[in-house]
């Protein structure tokens, strides 16, 4: 969240712009010696959080959310393969044939394929995720801690904490499930860092610049999380402006601001004219995700319940009030909540009025996204209720009906971040009794010790098959065609993807599939939905394959499976007995069945059963 670079508590500020604290700082060989030290920590944190994944890169997965970790490694493969190919970035037709996917809708991290291209090229596709995922984690737990150290707070421990535990917060680590935006949170600290610089008079143009190209990349990278910050910047600054003790400096900087503002949106504007031209009116676009916003609102019990991957957790004192594991957003628990209440309430006491203005635009941000995290209705220990709250009024706007209310509440935590690393910073420099202050260690202990992260939950996946790591695929399929695994691909059965990166990143050629994990349009009333709509026949074969269930199959099947692979385009079908199901085991020995009652007796080459299909 942003917040002025003068501390909340301490020596009077100067009457001019907020500026850093002028209490002596760290010398600079010892802040670089915690700078390491910070870095270091941030690096074994990340490292443990994901250490499943390291066991065996290509061979494992995230339990709880494989699909989405096939979707970003698909990203990383065929944004390397657009770069080196000139091809575009923002659209596809490999995946969805005939109509394609456009990626300036999806979240296509265009920058993390290309700088890391070489990677993905020398490593494959899991283990470039699996080395962005971690540098994600330690990026943000450091750029929290930088943007403290160097602009809010005076003391090294202070910035620690504060970094420490944005960087690893319930939320973070949830969305390390698989979720390579939601858990690049150090673009917030790097655009606050920038929205402060704003403000330094006579650089107007150089800082609006910086911000500029920092919001392109925000945007390629995480589009939700720069409106969240976006929004949180404008609340927060609206607040702080209209606070007595700070209009007339407000009204000082608001020239400077508007100029350095203006620079950064026409920078902006030119980096990301064409993305945002495919996103709002290029093909295949969509207005809304189609998810239920009161499926993904915060349930208001989840602030002080226990994430399920922490030692509260492992502890058994985790809830099930997230719609799922990688959404449990808020999660703070319940010391924690009364420990950030006690802190305001330290920080508020010792403050002048004047900096009361930064304390009080730092509450109002927290109320305003936690109360927008609840959704369009009230929602309370998983019962719903008709209660109406503000979010119903925007949930239906631009930007707000493509965004999850309940990751609103990812705001919330660097607030209460902030927060503790301010009350640690006054604690060091206010007279305290030894009561007092073991008071304040044993609250901060009771409330960050549950709160730990443990390592993420990981399962085998089955490894590509021979069929498609030897090549022998381009025998079967014309250059650029149409291939596809049984049951097609789809976030419930992911494998077509996998293939395909695999294909792309060992440079083996291009092969195009139907279906796809993606979001494209076809929902209700105009929004998005997962996959395209569904056919007659992807549609029987992934229910054979959840269920196991061999239906009779009639004239009337065959006749619209023909049609459905007309439609596609397919050249050759697969199935392979080490399908991976995202959400369940695949019912290969029903879908071989089916399938060979659909298409006919299936060819044995290398690992896989294959059918083609004339032309």
């Amino acid at each position: 969240m942003p917040l002025s670079s003068s501390a909340l508590a301490g020596p009077p500020p100067q009457p001019s712009a907020p500026q850093p604290s002028t209490a002596p700082t760290p010398d600079r060989p010892n802040r670089r010696r915690v700078d390491l030290l910070v870095a270091l920590v941030a690096i074994v944190g990340a490292v443990w959080v994901t250490s499943g994944l390291w066991l065996d890169p290509n061979g494992r997965a995230i339990t709880v959310n494989s699909s989405d970790q096939a979707l970003f490694e698909w990203l990383l493969a065929y944004g390397a393969h657009a770069l080196s190919h000139g091809q575009n970035p923002f659209f596809t037709d490999l995946l969805n044939v005939p109509d394609g996917v456009n990626l300036a809708v999806n979240t296509s991290v265009t920058v993390y394929a290309v700088v890391f291209a070489p990677l993905t090229y020398l490593i494959g596709p899991p283990a470039t995720f699996l080395v962005v995922l971690t540098a994600n984690l330690a990026g943000t737990a450091f750029g929290w801690y930088w943007l403290l150290s160097r602009h809010l707070v005076r003391s090294a421990p202070a910035a620690v904490l504060g970094g420490l535990f944005i960087g690893f917060a319930p939320g973070m680590v949830a969305h390390a499930n698989g979720h390579l935006n939601w858990s690049a949170g150090w673009v917030a600290p790097m655009l606050l860092w920038g929205v402060l610089r704003l403000r330094q008079p006579g650089r107007w143009l150089r800082n609006g610049i910086l911000l500029g190209v920092l919001v392109a990349v925000a945007f390629s990278i995480a589009a939700e999380g720069l409106f969240f910050t976006a929004l949180a910047c404008a609340v927060f600054l609206g607040t702080w402006a209209l606070d007595r003790g700070r209009r007339v400096e407000a009204r000082t900087l608001l020239p400077t601001f508007l100029r350095g503002l203006g620079i950064t949106a026409a920078v902006a504007f030119a980096l990301l004219a064409y993305p945002l031209w495919m996103h709002f009116l290029g093909p295949q676009r969509f207005h809304g995700t189609g998810f239920d916003p009161v499926i993904h609102a915060e349930d208001i019990a989840a602030y002080g319940a226990y994430p399920q991957r922490t030692l509260a957790g492992l502890a058994g004192l985790d809830t099930s009030l997230a719609p799922n594991p990688t959404e449990e957003n808020s999660f703070l628990g319940l010391p924690l909540l009364v420990l950030a209440v006690a802190c305001f309430g330290l920080l508020w006491r010792h403050a002048d009025p004047v900096r009361r203005a930064t304390l009080r635009a730092l509450g109002v941000t927290a109320l305003v996204f936690t109360v927008l995290s609840w959704g369009p209705r009230v929602k309370i220990f998983e019962a719903h209720t008709d209660i109406p709250l503000p979010y119903a009024l925007l949930g239906h706007l631009p930007v707000f009906n493509a965004a999850l209310p309940s990751r609103l509440a990812l705001v919330v935590a660097p607030v209460v971040g902030l927060l503790l690393a301010h009350a640690v910073d006054l604690l060091r420099s206010i007279p305290l009794s030894r009561r007092a202050r073991t008071a304040w260690l044993a609250g901060f202990t009771v409330a960050l010790l549950p709160l730990l992260p443990a390592t993420l939950l990981t399962v085998h996946r089955d490894p590509v098959p021979e069929f498609i790591t030897s090549g022998t695929w381009r025998q079967y399929v014309s250059p650029g065609g149409v291939l596809t695994p049984l049951p097609l691909t789809l976030d419930l059965a992911p494998d077509g993807q996998r293939w395909q990166a695999y294909a792309l990143a060992h440079r083996q050629g291009e092969f195009a599939v139907p279906a796809g994990f993606f979001l494209g349009p076809g929902g209700p009333d105009g929004r998005g939905r997962i996959g395209p709509v569904p056919r007659p026949t992807d549609a029987l074969l992934m229910e054979v394959a959840r269920t196991g269930e061999r239906p009779t199959i009639t004239d009337a099947d065959r006749t619209a499976a023909r049609a459905d692979l007309r439609y596609w385009r397919v050249e050759v079908m697969v199935l392979t007995p080490e399908a991976h199901g995202a959400k369940f085991p695949i019912r290969w020995e029903a879908v071989l069945d089916v399938a060979t009652e659909l298409f006919g007796q299936p060819e044995r080459v290398s690992d896989v059963w294959l059918w083609r299909v004339s032309p």
